[in-house]
């Protein structure tokens, strides 16, 4: 027992030098990625209780380090020229779901992963993805817009196909953690970038039969970014309806954010930009009757002679945040908001149409081609009078909301959540 008890102190004297040796780098340099998992394994070795176990798990990805400043990596490309790609950066988060409990998380510097040939992410498509993005602002804070909101919806996408469920306040202390420790990739204020965030959960566990992992995966990796679509709300884009491929059936899994959505999506999405269009819309797949949603984005219509915000409703649709972000913010606005069926004959009474996600935020659409079998036009809808040209309310909503995740408008309903 005394020898135990001494092996415990001198690896309790061991990790606390260790910090003493981080503080005083402090003013030199930043931490690196291996000094977080070096301290993580000491601290794995002292004790089960439950308060070194949360001791373990809050030095293990806050540390005891200033937060550093966005805007200072150095990159291949000005900030302002950043676009939508994948680009290394410190590090990303990770955790796994083991025998009923999910274990503590940690920083991992390599991009590549290790996975068993039978996991049910290959085999039966057990994967989920959320996408949400952190701004710096004028004072140089850095916050995340509305995580406690993507928790949600990836909570509603586990249970739908039977994976453990991420909960809500390990979700919020990855998503806080990843940003803090790559906050220097955080595009910085005024460059019109972005850090986008994608937490990935997915069954890791091998499975042959068709059921459940017993093993989960949750990763959540940062990326700098710029528009989704190149010029971003200055031009305008055109959009075709696709006809010959369905996003997702009537009862099917579209509500929910799982990866084989936006597998489904691949072949028409390429097909569309061969044809010149950027976007494409989908129409709901029972009956091709009305207005679902495009590849990547809701779909949003302005009329302004009735003064109304549309926005379709159906089983099949992916629900946005930044659709219910747009729709408080058109109603404080005046705007009458309705979601429902949108027949595709009501396209007609459109002036505005939006894309609408948190990888584009919103982008205007010029006009929509129905093209016929021969590949010639049978039906073109064009919203405004000048399809170059913003609409004066995407323009609007557009400024309101981005004024917001920058901390340049008041936050008044507690969207924006600091990075500490």
């Amino acid at each position: 027992m005394y020898t135990e008890e001494v092996a415990r102190m001198k690896l309790i004297a061991t990790v606390l030098l260790l910090l003493l040796s981080k503080c005083v780098a402090l003013s030199s340099s930043p931490p690196s990625v291996n000094s977080h998992v070096r301290i993580s394994t000491l601290w794995s070795s002292l004790s089960s209780s439950p308060s070194l176990v949360r001791s373990r798990s809050k030095l293990s990805l806050v540390g005891e380090t200033e937060l550093g400043k966005p805007g200072t990596a150095e990159l291949d490309v000005p900030w302002e020229e950043l676009g939508f790609e994948f680009r290394n950066t410190n590090s990303h988060v990770r955790m796994t779901y083991k025998n009923g409990e999910w274990g503590s998380p940690e920083f991992v510097k390599e991009p590549e992963i290790k996975l068993h040939i039978g996991a049910t992410a290959l085999h039966y498509g057990q994967s989920c993805f959320e996408g949400l993005k952190a701004f710096a602002h004028k004072d140089g804070s850095v916050h995340i817009f509305r995580p406690d909101e993507n928790v949600k919806r990836m909570q509603s996408s586990c249970e739908r196909i039977m994976m453990a469920s991420m909960p809500t306040d390990k979700f919020l202390d990855a998503v806080n953690a990843v940003v803090r420790d790559n906050i220097e990739y955080v595009p910085p204020y005024g460059s019109g970038g972005a850090l986008y965030i994608r937490p990935l959960l997915f069954g890791s566990g091998p499975r042959i039969g068709l059921q459940p992992s017993e093993e989960y995966t949750f990763l959540c990796m940062v990326i700098p970014v710029g528009d989704y679509y190149k010029g971003g709300l200055a031009a305008p884009v055109d959009g075709i309806i696709i006809k010959d491929f369905d996003r997702a059936a009537p009862q099917g899994v579209g509500h929910v954010k799982v990866a084989g959505n936006y597998a489904a999506d691949l072949l028409p999405n390429m097909l569309s930009k061969k044809k010149g269009f950027p976007i494409g819309l989908y129409l709901d797949a029972k009956t091709q009757t009305t207005v679902e949603e495009f590849s990547t984005s809701n779909f949003v219509g302005i009329n302004l002679k009735e003064n109304k915000f549309v926005t379709p409703q159906s089983s099949s649709v992916l629900p946005s945040i930044t659709n219910k972000s747009l729709m408080t913010l058109a109603s404080d606005e005046g705007l009458t908001v309705e979601a429902r069926s949108v027949p595709i004959e009501e396209l007609e009474t459109f002036d505005e149409v939006l894309a609408v996600g948190t990888a584009v935020v919103v982008t205007p659409v010029g006009s929509i081609t129905i093209l016929g079998d021969d590949s010639n036009t049978t039906k073109r809808f064009q919203f405004g009078e000048n399809t170059d040209e913003v609409g004066v309310v995407t323009r609007r909503l557009y400024d309101k909301v981005r004024a917001i995740q920058n901390g340049e408008a008041e936050d008044k309903y507690g969207w924006n959540f600091k990075v500490n």
